[in-house]
């Protein structure tokens, strides 16, 4: 992570998050198996082993497995249920695997030398738009034209609404960007901080002020570290009761 020169010390922490091929080097195309897609495809792994192999030997006393499945699939139906309403529940699935899927991806990205897909703009975005688009169907699916209404807020001054209407329909447009820059940006600079800091752990090794520094910069790494424990499941929770958010607004747009 960091390298003596000349020039002193050389850090970029900026380099964990180049999308790198599996085998050899050369340009990325979209067929190439990259680290991003590694780790997209171990998150989905590590999806399986816990909703099927962690909850095959089912039991009344619940194993460990069984019980993270268990909480986990109660703690997101639960969040549907009470942001998006009983007529919601039919998306639990869709949303379920969407929060597990950004929760694997993002704590699998704290292992040494993992990659967090999370952290690029061109997953999350993917994530975002997705959602956008379904609510948007649902929404003029469910309701027809009077979808419409979400945009017209009729309890405004009649003069007002013409101006708040367009400033609805800006807002709802941008919510695919917000969404994902949220997401991406938290993952990305947690990671980035946490690689400065590391980049100063060595200067023991190369100059007296490391006395000081080196166990200054292992106390920042861990805290930090626990920060982004917390962000991981925090970020994944954010993203999907917005989903839920925007799908209550799609289902109750009169509301």
């Amino acid at each position: 992570m960091s390298e003596a020169s000349g020039e002193g010390l050389m850090f970029h922490p900026m380099d964990q998050f180049i999308v790198k091929p599996l085998f050899g080097e050369g340009p990325v195309h979209w067929y190439t198996p990259t680290n991003a897609s590694l780790w997209m495809v171990l998150g989905v792994v590590g999806i399986i082993m816990m909703l099927v192999v962690g909850t095959r030997g089912r039991a009344i006393v619940p194993s460990r497995g069984q019980s993270i499945a268990e909480l986990a699939y109660g703690f997101i139906h639960k969040m549907v249920e009470d942001v998006a309403g009983k007529d919601g529940l039919k998306f639990f699935p869709y949303i379920f695997t969407l929060f597990l899927f950004i929760v694997f991806s993002n704590f699998l990205g704290l292992l040494p030398k993992a990659f967090t897909p999370t952290s690029h703009i061109a997953v999350t975005a993917v994530l975002a738009v997705l959602v956008f688009v379904t609510v948007t169907v649902v929404g003029f699916v469910k309701n027809g034209a009077s979808f419409l209404s979400l945009f017209w807020v009729s309890s405004a001054p009649l003069a007002l609404r013409p101006v708040l209407a367009l400033i609805e329909v800006i807002s709802y447009f941008v919510r695919p960007v917000s969404h994902s820059i949220r997401l991406a940006g938290n993952m990305m600079a947690g990671h980035a901080v946490i690689k400065v800091f590391a980049a100063f752990a060595p200067l023991i090794l190369m100059s007296g002020i490391g006395i000081v520094v080196t166990p200054l910069s292992i106390l920042a790494i861990t805290a930090m570290y626990g920060l982004e424990i917390l962000v991981a499941f925090i970020q994944a929770y954010v993203f999907t009761i917005l989903t839920c958010v925007y799908l209550r607004d799609a289902l109750h747009p009169h509301h």
